[in-house]
């Protein structure tokens, strides 16, 4: 064999053993950090051909400064090497962020439809049940075969539980509109659970459940009195619709955390019915709209099934959240506590 082909032979060897070492570092790298894994591999590149013609110019018996010369020409590639690697580096992160944000569009907006049809589907049931109603009343008040007094005060029933259904929607598109403005003023937070208390006093004494209040800590919040006092109400009146005959829905209302000038930073809204718990694959989608996979909803009653879910946009609104966990009542029954906190 010719000493020329004897080089090629070496190099050719000597190149892909380094290379396929190289190689398999890189792979190993980019399983977990696929931008250092895209700056080594120009760097391995330039490597395998730096030894296998090193290794060659050595075996053709080149002088030893010629060998170093040629291996540091080589080498001077090494920065070019690097800032390619630099540049995939980067490109493949952004690459990556752009794949992970549209796969997370996808499945957002994915979750979005399945939620709106879910709505659609739950307030097309619930509008059939009071129109079916109307349309009873209305047809034995034209036989003769109900009071006209009687028909007319289920008719206007009907019609006002219609009105509400309409009202919770719109309340909830408003809500989660991008234009929506808060009107805020400095409110005591007390005095909201209050009036939604007292709201809800006739819907309590027909179930014969027992409300109360208790401010733990007086507190004051800038917000928009409206929404947040609709939100009360309807966790409020969830509480109610959610307990038994004899039972108790407590609401307590406390400060958490100190700002720069002492006051409290943050309102607690605790709601504790006796609904008897929510199970654990349902509390994650109470707030959902529309969603009613259990009695933790609002069904019958008024409303569209979207109570919980306009409390938890009037909070997101706010800057706030709402949560729900099942306790343990002191009575040895279960109970749910839905928990809202609103900056001040």
């Amino acid at each position: 064999m010719s000493p020329v082909l004897e080089g090629v032979v070496l190099s050719a060897g000597v190149a892909g053993g380094v290379g396929a070492l190289g190689a398999a570092v890189v792979l190993a790298v980019g399983r977990r950090r696929p931008a250092v894994a895209a700056v080594l591999a120009p760097l391995v590149v330039v490597g395998s051909v730096a030894a296998g013609v090193y290794a060659s110019a050595r075996a053709m018996f080149l002088s030893e400064g010629d060998s170093a010369t040629v291996l540091w020409l080589l080498l001077a590639a090494v920065p070019v090497a690097l800032g390619v690697g630099l540049a995939l580096a980067v490109r493949t992160h952004r690459v990556g962020l752009e794949r992970a944000a549209a796969v997370a569009a996808r499945d957002r907006d994915r979750e979005v439809e399945e939620r709106r049809r879910e709505l659609v589907t739950w307030v097309s049931h619930d509008l059939r049940t009071p129109l079916a109603a109307v349309r009873a009343l209305a047809e034995a008040l034209e036989d003769g075969v109900a009071e006209p007094a009687v028909a007319v005060k289920g008719i206007q029933a009907e019609n006002l539980r219609m009105s509400e259904m309409v009202d919770d929607l719109l309340a909830l598109s408003r809500l989660q509109s991008s234009g929506l403005e808060l009107r805020r003023e400095p409110v005591a937070v007390g005095d909201l659970v209050s009036d939604a208390l007292a709201a809800a006093t006739p819907l309590a004494d027909a179930a014969g459940v027992t409300l109360s209040g208790v401010v733990t800590s007086p507190v004051v919040a800038r917000v928009d009195a409206r929404e947040v006092a609709r939100a009360l109400g309807n966790l409020v009146a969830n509480g109610v619709r959610h307990t038994p005959a004899g039972g108790a829905v407590r609401v307590r209302v406390s400060a958490a955390g100190r700002g720069a000038d002492g006051a409290a930073s943050t309102a607690v809204v605790q709601v504790t019915d006796r609904c008897g718990g929510i199970p654990a694959d349902d509390l994650r989608r109470v707030f959902d709209a529309g969603w009613r996979g259990t009695a933790a909803r609002t069904p019958g009653g008024g409303g569209a099934g979207i109570g919980l879910s306009i409390v938890r946009s009037v909070a997101d609104a706010h800057g706030g959240s709402i949560a729900v966990e099942n306790v343990a009542l002191p009575d040895g029954g279960t109970g749910c506590r839905f928990t809202l906190t609103l900056p001040t």
